[in-house]
């Protein structure tokens, strides 16, 4: 979608981090940004920075686990910009913590966020985009946990695997639809979501439920620990243009940190190895 002035993208978690970094890089090339986001203070504090410039919006408050509320969202969009050409979907908290200490609570509020999230999104939107015949793009914000496994961020892991699996199923199911699919998979960036759990839901709260991101982390270590990460964190910023970037050229994966590429190399010579032993192990005994 190179020509992207005056198409319609719908971010959710738009409000902040990553997604209003998305909405400042789409308005500035002309597009109409609808900025969805759970938080309402962060709605209208986006108001009043875009009311200041000549961005067409929308804000509109949206769980992204309530599909009836995607739907009134998607309605609200077309009703105001008419077809929505790109959806970000992008909402997404965290929690780290061994997997011998994840409760039920905990796996509910990430999948119920990260995995349904971005389910609702496509579901949501993707009949829209076909119908309506003018092209469009998906951006489903995984993570680099979506690629590496990370000790102590299993939940997290297993939701962000499930995103970048789904994106690389859609791009082949959509590619006859005109429809582009992006998998932003990012390394540390300066967001909210080491604050994830300020929104977390009484209904996935309790004692037994881990508190946050760095849970993990003795109370007295945590300041610092989130300090020295902050410190070290991309400018959400850059993110934006990527993806606005990768809208435009139809690039498939986002690697914002291309430094933890060696990572991704580990897992790799991994599986080749594995490949090679039990191809040995089948040859062996002629199976």
């Amino acid at each position: 979608m190179r020509d992207v002035t005056g198409k319609t993208a719908f971010i959710t978690g738009g409000a902040s981090g990553m997604g209003l970094a998305m909405a400042r890089s789409f308005a500035a090339a002309g597009m109409k940004v609808v900025i969805a986001d759970i938080e309402q203070a962060a709605l209208d504090a986006v108001t009043r920075e875009f009311e200041a410039s000549n961005a067409q919006f929308l804000t509109v408050a949206l769980d992204v686990t309530d599909r009836e509320g995607f739907v009134s969202a998607a309605d609200a969009a077309q009703e105001r910009f008419g077809n929505v050409h790109v959806v970000c979907n992008n909402a997404g908290v965290a929690l780290s913590g061994a997997i011998d200490k994840m409760t039920y609570k905990d796996w509910d509020w990430l999948t119920s966020v990260n995995y349904d999230g971005v389910v609702n999104g496509i579901v949501t939107f993707v009949d829209r985009i076909k119908a309506h015949g003018e092209g469009g793009h998906f951006v489903n914000t995984a993570s680099m946990a979506g690629h590496v496994a990370l000790p102590g961020m299993s939940v997290y892991t297993a939701t962000k695997y499930a995103v970048v699996g789904i994106s690389e199923t859609m791009r082949a199911d959509l590619l006859a639809h005109d429809i582009g699919v992006s998998v932003l998979c990012p390394g540390i960036v300066n967001t909210n979501i080491f604050d994830a759990s300020r929104n977390r839901p009484e209904e996935f709260a309790g004692d037994d439920a881990a508190e946050a991101l760095l849970s993990d982390v003795p109370p007295e270590q945590r300041a610092a620990r989130l300090d020295e990460l902050r410190a070290s964190a991309l400018d959400p910023a850059i993110v934006g243009d990527m993806v606005l970037h990768a809208i435009r050229e139809d690039e498939f994966y986002i690697f914002t940190h291309p430094e933890i590429e060696a990572m991704t190399d580990a897992r790799k010579a991994e599986m080749v190895d594995a490949f090679e032993y039990w191809r040995e192990y089948r040859a062996e005994r002629d199976l």
